[in-house]
């Protein structure tokens, strides 16, 4: 089963992780993801570090996933410090291992780089490599930002590398966090309007703590903090750790609510390595009785 046939049928369901570091033990994560796959996901995604760290044991994630016979593994693929014979030894790898659906991305650039240092600069020459390459062997995600990318120079260009990476053989778009969901959707028309035709799966970040939506929004990925978001921050800055999360919890659940009435194809939760609250969120939005 590919995952662009089950969006082309309904909305899909999905979960991020990453892989614990290399002396902590795989365990915990297993057992998180056995409390995801009571959801009944329909694919899990799997990240890992910049510039390759941690491959080797997202992995060893990925085929648990698989094994798991749960639901479908996404590996996760960067452009940095990969040759071409370095794409191709992985792909076959990916494949040997029976997982055939990847999220193709250029990466962060590691601090003090200069480029990828590797044989693509962007996603869309990557891409295009794997699908001569491979065919239709491999379902490939690319990645998109609903509030533009933070290197672009603008909403026109950013537009225009989607745009790239669909033409080179993109199957559907994962996107990056937006809490602001009318950017979300005037994003969605454009890209529409500008020839975009793929799935959209929209990235979740649930609201857990202020600190952590400050710095991921803008430390991070230069995202916006929405008028209503930063009524609760504002709200709750001094409450509890415990009353922040029950908050923001609540306006995670209204917000997956306004993204399912857009029509999107899917939606992707960052679990960040945990169950509960994504379970949580799940239940009160009736997603965990599809």
């Amino acid at each position: 089963m590919k995952i662009t046939d089950i969006m082309a049928k309904r909305m899909s369901l999905s979960f991020e992780v990453f892989p614990p570091k290399a002396d902590k033990p795989l365990e915990p994560l297993l057992g998180v993801l056995d409390q995801l796959y009571s959801l009944e996901p329909d694919f899990v995604s799997c990240t890992y570090g910049a510039g390759g760290t941690n491959a080797g044991r997202h992995m060893e994630i990925c085929r648990a996933i698989l094994e798991s016979g749960k639901t479908i593994p996404i590996s996760h693929f960067t452009t940095i410090a990969n040759s071409r014979d370095d794409i191709r030894k992985q792909m076959d790898a990916c494949l040997s291992l029976g997982i055939n659906h990847i999220l193709a991305l250029r990466g962060d650039i590691p601090q003090g780089w200069e480029g990828t240092r590797g044989d693509f600069t962007h996603a869309s020459e990557m891409i295009r490599f794997i699908r001569r390459e491979y065919g239709d062997q491999f379902v490939i995600a690319m990645a998109g930002a609903p509030e533009k990318h933070i290197e672009a120079a603008t909403f026109a260009e950013d537009i225009a590398h989607l745009r790239m990476k669909q033409d080179a053989g993109a199957d559907f778009l994962m996107t990056q966090l937006c809490y602001d969901v009318e950017r979300f959707k005037r994003w969605l028309d454009t890209i529409r309007r500008t020839g975009v035709h793929i799935p959209v799966d929209v990235g979740i970040m649930p609201v857990l703590n202020k600190n952590s939506v400050i710095k991921m929004c803008l430390g991070t990925n230069g995202c916006s903090i929405p008028q209503p978001l930063a009524e609760l921050i504002s709200r709750y800055y001094n409450a509890s750790d415990e009353d922040f999360r029950k908050a923001g919890i609540e306006y995670t659940v209204k917000m997956v609510y306004e993204y399912m009435a857009l029509g999107i194809d899917g939606l992707h939760f960052y679990s960040l390595n945990k169950a509960d609250a994504a379970l949580t969120i799940c239940e009160a939005c009736g997603l965990s009785y599809r």
